[in-house]
């Protein structure tokens, strides 16, 4: 799955799908996919991506006590 990083504009390869929906992991391991050559893994802040369309995370990946 793609997401799109929010302070550079560049699309995000993300490696753990888990990690992305569980509201309690504030990090997600991925990949920018940027330039020519295989980008290294690295953690990105779920608070810092979207979709590549520009909507947000659902509330139910980011928020531990949705919907209280």
């Amino acid at each position: 799955m793609f997401m799109k990083d929010n302070n550079s504009g560049n699309l995000v390869e993300i490696l753990d799908l888990a990690a992305l929906a569980n509201p309690g992991s504030a990090t997600v391991q991925g990949r920018f996919h940027a330039g020519e050559e295989m980008q290294d893994p690295s953690s990105f802040d779920k608070s810092n991506l979207c979709f590549p369309s520009g909507e947000s995370l659902p509330a139910c990946w980011t928020q531990a006590n949705y919907p209280h």
